[in-house]
């Protein structure tokens, strides 16, 4: 339980905390997963930049 409190609780607490602490903006199943994955792929693309910069990144993303 420490092990994932310390690996999965922490971008989920990130996300959730971006997302204003609020409900999901959409509705059924499909567009929740939807939206969950966008915010998702924000948060890699962020520690991506915090990482590479933003200039590799978006080399990586043209090629």
């Amino acid at each position: 339980m420490r092990e994932r409190r310390s690996l999965v609780e922490h971008p989920f607490g990130t996300i959730k905390a971006w997302m204003g602490h609020t409900h999901f903006l959409m509705k059924r199943l499909p567009n929740v997963k939807t939206q969950i994955s966008l915010h998702i792929l924000a948060y890699n693309m962020k520690g991506g930049m915090a990482v590479l910069g933003t200039k590799p990144l978006m080399e990586a993303i043209r090629a």
